[in-house]
């Protein structure tokens, strides 16, 4: 796992970010599944968001114990982006007790695609619909 620095762990609890959920989405390389997800979650919740991926040789920004302390929900755009963390991030996860929603989206979407859209919100609404 990436550790956080003390500056950055320190900074996850920033007041200047607003009192909006703070969503970490995740998916392999963090480049198309997540940061499509990230700004679906924005622009129909409010929600502050990032993207990240779990595989750390290809990952653009990779999942750190930092963007882990930061968020208040986790959401994997799939079972394996889950299943890809090393031991050690899914502790880290579960001593934060971080809310951690896993959706069944398939790798095969550009950025941005409206049916990719269409697909995270009706995923994530069903998810949180199975909560309440």
């Amino acid at each position: 796992m990436i550790r956080g620095t003390r500056n950055q762990l320190h900074n996850v609890g920033n007041k200047a970010q607003g009192k909006a959920k703070k969503v970490l989405c995740v998916c392999s390389a963090g480049l198309l599944r997540s940061p499509t997800a990230a700004n679906v979650l924005h622009k129909t919740f409010g929600f502050n968001t990032r993207a990240v991926g779990s595989c750390k040789e290809f990952a653009l920004i990779p999942i750190s114990q930092a963007l882990i302390w930061w968020a208040d929900e986790i959401v994997f755009v799939d079972m394996s982006s889950w299943i890809g963390l090393s031991p050690e991030e899914l502790s880290e996860i579960a001593d934060v007790n971080v809310k951690t929603t896993i959706l069944d989206i398939p790798d095969n979407f550009d950025f941005g695609d409206p049916v990719l859209e269409e697909i995270i919100l009706e995923q994530y609404n069903a998810a949180w619909n199975d909560i309440l």
